[in-house]
């Protein structure tokens, strides 16, 4: 292993990170990348066509019971499904905005979870070695393994135990977030290990030698390296709390702990033939909206931490 002087060794051994970390220019020959293109633009037709018709159908001023067609422009703009949405989401007494606010909770909580505990675990299992390491690592690989919907009924039965006073931990939207965690934190676990498994162990070493204690090294260097991971994990911890469903039927009975997922599915339940495809789909857009804001605000780092493992040091 080669050794980092002390003076400016931690410099030096950050320019050797970024300098290893580009990677040389490749020309691609010209009917190769006409097939590429080809191939690209034919992905993004399948994937932005079903956007577009959603979203045609939410500006359809007739209120169709059932779509008649495929066609992309409406005959006429109108926003009134967008409003009916937001003033009365569904039958229930409880408006959009407190529905918001429920799934905004479960998503941000999941996505926080996954990041502070997921980092702290993956660094333990990337740096240090004690007893049990590779027993507990395949024990999470395992629960990653399981499906969600075979982990409902032992986490209901577990957090509805948990009860302070009125209060029941298994009946509370707090409730499902942490089942949603408990499902998050095994995938945010290993796929931050692997990311800082490609961080050179020379950099820390350098830090030390500068005499940086390991909590130093590990907030000073390596969390600030693994910023795409992390913005990765935060992302898909943001979605799989915003997307929940299951756990939220199961978990809450209260109207007021609704949250936009379970709202959007009444739209399709027994109330699907009182619904106008269009406030369904003006509601789908709201509801798939502020996602899509969130990858746009963590985009850079999010396409670099999904090359996890591209690079070596």
């Amino acid at each position: 292993m080669t050794s980092i002087p002390a003076q400016g060794g931690l410099r030096q051994g950050l320019r050797i990170w970024n300098r290893s970390a580009k990677r040389s220019g490749r020309k691609v020959p010209l009917r190769r990348q006409i097939a590429l293109q080809l191939v690209c633009l034919g992905i993004a037709f399948t994937v932005v066509f079903p956007i577009l018709w959603i979203l045609s159908l939410s500006l359809d001023p007739r209120g169709l019971q059932r779509p008649d067609g495929r066609n992309l422009i409406p005959p006429g703009i109108s926003f009134d499904a967008y409003g009916r949405v937001l003033e009365q989401p569904t039958s229930n007494d409880i408006s959009f905005l407190q529905l918001a606010a429920n799934s905004l909770l479960v998503a941000s909580g999941t996505a926080i979870a996954s990041v502070l505990i997921g980092v702290t675990a993956a660094y333990a299992f990337s740096r240090m070695e004690f007893r049990g390491r590779e027993v507990l690592m395949i024990a999470i690989l395992g629960v990653l393994m399981l499906p969600a919907v075979a982990t409902i009924a032992p986490l209901f039965v577990l957090l509805t135990r948990f009860q302070i006073g009125d209060f029941v931990l298994g009946r509370s939207l707090y409730g499902v977030m942490v089942a949603v965690i408990s499902g998050a934190l095994p995938f945010a676990i290993w796929n931050l290990k692997g990311y800082l498994d490609t961080i050179p162990r020379e950099l820390e070493e350098a830090a030390s030698v500068d005499g940086a204690s390991r909590n130093q090294s590990f907030f000073r260097i390596i969390l600030p390296l693994a910023v795409p991971a992390l913005a990765v994990t935060a992302f898909l911890g943001f979605i799989a709390g915003w997307t929940e469903y299951y756990f939220t039927v199961i978990f809450i009975s209260e109207v007021n702990q609704q949250t936009l997922a379970y709202a959007l599915n009444l739209l399709v339940g027994q109330f699907s033939t009182q619904t106008p495809w269009s406030d369904f789909s003006a509601f789908a857009i709201l509801f798939a909206l502020p996602v899509a804001l969130v990858y746009v605000f963590l985009q850079k780092y999010i396409i670099g931490g999904l090359a996890v493992g591209g690079v070596k040091g």
